[in-house]
């Protein structure tokens, strides 16, 4: 997953990729859910500009507290 800051209280999904031999292990949910946690801890919000970070904090309703409105 790549990722940038805007500023001090704000990070950008912009790619998240896992490789062939992991697809299906949920290795995407937990590198998004890790991105979750580390903005919760930061008091950071998330703006999920790549499609798949967006579906996923989307699906997650306990995640929504860190999205970016």
């Amino acid at each position: 997953m790549t990722y940038r800051r805007a500023g001090q209280k704000l990070i950008i999904i912009d790619y998240t990729e896992v490789s062939t031999a992991l697809r299906g292990r949920k290795v995407g949910e937990r590198l998004v859910r890790q991105a979750v946690e580390d903005a919760r801890r930061e008091g950071v919000t998330i703006i999920p500009l790549y499609p798949f970070a967006k579906a996923q904090i989307e699906r997650h309703a306990e995640w929504q507290d860190v999205l970016r409105r």
